[in-house]
């Protein structure tokens, strides 16, 4: 007997297949729904039931969830797995009859905008990379970065652009940050006290971390930058700082993202459970567990998802048919 209904979306993406494999490791009774903006995702076979939905800049998109919470009862949590898609449900949550894991809208507005998070933390007094909008861009830097305001998986980056200039001011430009990437998880509880936090160092391929290296060298420093902005407000459950750590060993963020970060499955198996805490504290008003996390090294492959005797994907919305991972 199921014991009632989560909606995750973006399962077409690898954020939310690992929110969904969590969910199913550490509560297999439980119904998951999968949203996607594709007819058809290779984490269907996780769901009990999958739904496509629009984009969620849409204007249709918050009329779509209610949709499927009407014909789905007893839904008790929508867990957003992409930037846009946890601001519009922030922003829509009063037209929305479901609780909903996501950071206050006003919050979401600004980290979902680099320049934006650039002008918050320098009013904090918490490191980020310089930023500037290309048409105030100085020409003091050698080398530049220039990347979509609002982009994300490093999607339009362009490397020492040869006219920064001509650029609009949807871009914004960075300087080239040289050394090591890591990216640090944080979940903050419901009294708003930082929980736990995770850092790996990794490789990236297209914007997904394809290796990951389990490190603790920089939590101190990390956990002061997160304490700061915990303590602004306004920030819930599962936020990153994606940083670069320079020769000289200083920490520079250069992005932030108010959800679940792409990681997830691979910190849940080193003892960061932070899928596990949301839904201990927001589905069962539990305590959630103390993290436990371990040292460890992750790399991820390409597995098969096949349903043999299957002649057209469109039935495939749920978890009935049979299926072989390899």
């Amino acid at each position: 007997m199921y014991k009632g209904k989560i909606i995750v979306t973006g399962i077409g993406g690898n954020v939310g297949q690992g929110i969904l494999r969590n969910i199913k490791d550490a509560f297999p009774d439980l119904f998951l729904i999968g949203i996607d903006t594709s007819d058809f995702t290779s984490a269907n076979y996780l769901c009990n039931i999958f739904y496509k939905v629009p984009f969620a800049l849409d204007q249709n998109y918050t009329s779509s969830i209610n949709e499927i919470l009407t014909k789905e009862q007893n839904v008790k949590l929508i867990i957003p797995s992409t930037d846009f898609e946890a601001a519009t449900l922030a922003i829509n949550h009063n037209k929305i009859n479901c609780k909903i894991i996501a950071s206050d809208a006003n919050i979401l507005k600004i980290y979902l905008d680099k320049y934006k998070t650039f002008l918050h933390h320098s009013k904090l007094g918490i490191p980020f990379a310089k930023s500037w909008l290309p048409s105030e861009y100085d020409f003091s830097q050698n080398e530049i970065i220039a990347k979509p305001r609002k982009g994300r998986g490093s999607r339009s980056i362009i490397i020492n652009p040869q006219n920064p200039q001509n650029l609009n001011d949807e871009y914004i430009i960075q300087p080239l940050l040289i050394g090591k990437e890591i990216t640090t998880s944080i979940y903050v509880d419901k009294k708003n006290n930082i929980h736990g936090i995770f850092t790996m160092e990794r490789q990236l391929q297209n914007g997904t971390t394809i290796k990951g290296i389990v490190i603790s060298d920089f939590n101190k420093i990390i956990k002061e930058f997160a304490q700061k902005m915990v303590d602004f407000g306004g920030l819930k459950g599962c936020f990153n700082i994606q940083s670069i750590v320079n020769k000289d060993g200083l920490v520079i963020p250069f992005e932030i993202n108010c959800r679940v970060s792409g990681t997830n499955s691979i910190r849940h198996n080193l003892g960061f459970k932070d899928v596990k805490y949301l839904i201990q504290e927001y589905y069962f008003n539990e305590i959630p567990d103390n993290p436990k996390p371990i040292y460890g090294v992750a790399t991820r492959i390409l597995l098969d998802v096949i349903y043999p005797n299957v002649k057209d994907a469109k039935s495939l919305i749920n978890n009935k048919h049979r299926y072989i991972i390899y």
